[in-house]
């Protein structure tokens, strides 16, 4: 909202200088986020008189003048020719500085010296565009005054941003109201005059208002024998000042109005109202308007429109037709006032693209009960400077008139929100200020109703607000706040999920994050069977689309899409996880469970592309090294894996389920091609999960650090034939069972099938060390029980010691 420091004084008579008022404003809500000062160090361009004007002796198209300054005669050389001797003009001295920080200095021209500048409109920044010099009037300043002064042009233009609730300041007169009520000063209102003719207005325009919910009131004037011309001087200076181009007496009057009133106005040619009626009615589906920017507009059930007895001629609120426009030709002119529905209106001018100052404040809404008054003041000013006859009386269609509701209000409180101790009598006094109506109830709160045009004072807390505001923000005391420092440390299972996502990361891995939604048939691509929970998917109730429309019961088919993607775009060396929850049906009425998982995904290269790297791929047993990694960081005991019964999504035989003791807490394998196909994968991925929930469980928080042995230690192999579908695990197992503390550690070195070994058969190598924390063992201790060690895998495998 833009507005001039001398028009906000037409209305209120302060003192306050334009940056005392810039503070003001802003310390009232009303940010002031620019000021731009008319003549500002232009001090140096005065009003000067031409006592002598000839001809360049050295150009033919420059004259040498002889300039009055009201203090001496000086010689400008002059290149423009639409003045003559005698004329008075605007003079730039020595050291003044134009717009554009152009300096005027002494000067030789065409060897005359020239000591000034006698200026254009355009060089003063007052026009765009000018012919000439400026010609003043004869009379309009002593000379040596200050030309902005002189033509009263000396002002400051706030820029002011203002809140979405604050539509009763989108004119001068609102914010001359707020800068009143702060300074408990009495408001000016414009003053209108009407001289009306004798014919009545009802007996030669009719209005119908079909949709009263959408236009609760329409008004209008008619006048006749009017004549569109330019503006005034004054009224397109006024304009212009705040960014608004002039166009003619009657447009630039409707103009005037809404930023001084914050009511817009339209004025129809009534020559081109068919039936001299205006009708407001919703549009039809498919209709079409051409508004006044000369574009076509596809109109729907949804926008109101303002008709004659035929057809469009104004979208409500937002612009009028091109149809109905006011021309050089117009003679009789319909003006119309209204109030439209503010979301109607927000909608019809989201959809179109079409945001003009009318619907900007239609759309926040505007003070009803100032229809009327700026129809009167509109109109009284155009018969002044368009001339006419205006008909006698309005038609105002306005049915259900509404009356403000009364808010409870209790000072008390007010004191008691804002911290502050105000008298009963300044809260108020504040409150009349900003012209509530008060009344005094007997429980000692008082009945608040609020004016029209504040349409966003509601409550008790809006109430509230305002006095803090009038009051003044900055007299609010500072205090320091009240609080205890409490230290909150993080849960056992947060410093899980951190220390599992660090581990992932220091593996190489990247994290992802998708949505949790998901579409119905993900599971289906997994190849879960029809009883799997899994498929139990909750639905969204308004879901966007159709492929995000149920919740995620497991994060596996959101990495393989993301895997997918990142193939597409040739990322081919992937090593991705993600650590977010699933959502699962709850009993009865009770809310979703709502579980942590990890899923992870590798595939491509394992170290990269590069000369001194072997470039080899990976496979199932890094995906397997990554698992271990976490559960071996977070202690979980008694892992084994178990490659019965896997997920049906893992490849058969290349995969496995991990178990902790006798609970299953996650697996791991290769992708099932199938459901590679089915997510569009080429390459093999390998991926692993895992239940978080149960990780936390069986982690330990406390890890048991043993000293080692000061005793030395001793080694044997042991190298044995095994049937291939014997599982290397059960070998260690079988030696973990003789349970002698002297066995320190167990490991298989070596696996071996080719030559020398038959069919179904393979070759395992097992390194046992042994060693004791109380003494060195003897040869003959280590003997004993090493062969003990190699016969009970002898019975209990089967095996055949080489």
């Amino acid at each position: 909202m833009n507005v001039t420091y001398n028009w906000l004084k037409e209305f209120v008579d302060f003192d306050a200088t334009p940056d005392e008022l810039a503070a003001l404003l802003t310390m009232l809500g009303l940010e002031v986020e620019s000021m731009a000062k008319l003549g500002a160090g232009l001090d140096d361009v005065v009003v000067a008189l031409v006592e002598e004007k000839r001809q360049h002796p050295n150009a033919d198209k420059l004259s040498l003048c002889r300039v009055n300054n009201g203090t001496e005669v000086v010689d400008v050389v002059c290149g423009a020719q639409n003045f003559n001797q005698g004329d008075t003009v605007a003079l730039a001295q020595i050291g003044a500085v134009l717009p554009g920080d152009f300096k005027i200095k002494k000067s030789k021209i065409r060897g005359e010296e020239s000591f000034g500048m006698l200026c254009s409109e355009k060089e003063l920044g007052l026009a765009e565009e000018s012919a000439g010099i400026m010609v003043l009037q004869p009379s309009v300043a002593p000379l040596g005054t200050p030309v902005f002064a002189a033509l009263g042009r000396k002002d400051t233009i706030f820029e002011i941003g203002l809140t979405p609730n604050r539509s009763d300041c989108l004119s001068v007169v609102g914010i001359a109201r707020d800068i009143a009520a702060k300074l408990d000063l009495k408001i000016k209102h414009p003053h209108s005059t009407l001289v009306e003719g004798s014919e009545k207005v009802d007996s030669i325009i009719g209005v119908t208002v079909e949709n009263t919910e959408l236009c609760p009131r329409y008004a209008a004037r008619y006048i006749s024998g009017c004549k569109i011309a330019p503006s005034p001087e004054w009224l397109v200076k006024r304009l212009g000042d705040i960014g608004i181009r002039s166009i003619n007496n009657v447009v630039d009057v409707t103009n005037l109005i809404m930023m001084e009133l914050g009511q817009p106005l339209h004025a129809f040619d009534c020559q081109q109202l068919a039936g001299n009626r205006i009708v407001v009615r919703t549009a039809e589906d498919g209709e079409l308007f051409t508004t006044l920017d000369n574009q076509q507009r596809v109109l729907n059930s949804a926008d109101l429109v303002v008709c004659d007895a035929e057809r469009p001629v104004a979208l409500a609120g937002v612009m009028g037709g091109l149809n109905s426009e006011i021309e050089s030709t117009t003679t009789s002119i319909l003006l119309e006032s209204a109030f439209f529905k503010p979301s109607a209106i927000r909608k019809t001018s989201k959809r179109l693209g079409l945001h003009t100052e009318s619907s900007h404040r239609f759309e926040r809404g505007i003070d009803i009960d100032g229809v009327g008054r700026a129809l009167d003041r509109a109109a009284s000013l155009i018969v002044e400077l368009a001339g006419g006859v205006l008909a006698n009386g309005s038609i105002d269609v306005y049915p259900g008139k509404s009356e403000r509701t009364a808010i409870a209000f209790r000072p008390e409180k007010a004191n008691e929100l804002i911290g502050i101790n105000l008298e009963r009598a300044v809260i108020l006094d504040i409150l009349t200020r900003l012209e509530c109506h008060i009344t005094n109830c007997a429980d000692g709160s008082v009945a608040v109703i609020p004016p029209h045009y504040r349409i966003d004072i509601e409550r008790e807390i809006d109430l509230i607000e305002e006095i803090a505001r009038l009051n003044g923000y900055d007299k609010i005391p500072a205090t320091m706040p009240i609080a205890r420092v409490v230290s909150d440390r993080p849960s056992r299972h947060q410093e899980t999920e951190r220390r599992v996502r660090d581990l992932l990361v220091n593996n190489g891995m990247t994290e992802i994050i998708n949505f949790s939604f998901t579409a119905p048939d993900a599971a289906g691509k997994l190849l879960l069977s029809e009883d799997d929970p899994r498929h139990i998917a909750i639905k969204l109730a308004n879901p966007l689309v159709d492929e995000q429309s149920v919740m995620r019961t497991t994060l596996l088919p959101g990495l393989l899409e993301t895997t997918a993607r990142n193939m597409n775009f040739r990322s081919l060396d992937l090593k991705l996880f993600e650590m977010r929850r699933v959502y699962f049906p709850g009993d009865g009425e009770d809310m979703p469970r709502e579980p942590l998982c990890i899923v992870g995904a590798i595939t491509g290269s394992r170290d990269g592309d590069g000369w001194s790297r072997p470039n080899e791929a990976v496979d199932f047993f890094d995906a397997k090294g990554i698992v271990e990694t976490v559960l071996d960081a977070l202690d979980v005991g008694g892992v084994s894996w178990v490659t019965e019964n896997t997920e049906p999504y893992f490849h058969p035989g290349k995969s496995c389920r991990v178990f902790s003791g006798r609970e299953q807490i996650g697996s791991v394998g290769e992708l099932h091609p199938l459901v590679q196909k089915n997510f569009e994968i080429e390459k093999p991925v390998f991926c692993f999960e895992l239940n978080f929930e149960k990780l936390v469980q069986l982690s330990k928080t406390k890890k048991t650090i043993l000293a080692p042995s000061k005793f030395p230690d001793s080694s044997r192999d042991i190298a044995m034939l095994i049937p291939e579908e014997l599982a290397a695990v059960k070998i260690v197992e079988c030696i973990r069972m003789e349970k002698s503390k002297e066995i320190e550690h167990v490991q298989i070195f070596d696996v071996y099938r080719g030559k020398g070994v038959p069919d179904g058969y393979k070759s395992v190598a097992v390194r046992i060390r042994y060693r004791s924390f109380e003494r060195t063992l003897a040869e003959e201790e280590i003997s004993a029980l090493h062969k003990k060690i190699v016969t009970s895998l002898t019975d209990k495998l089967q095996v055949t010691v080489r």
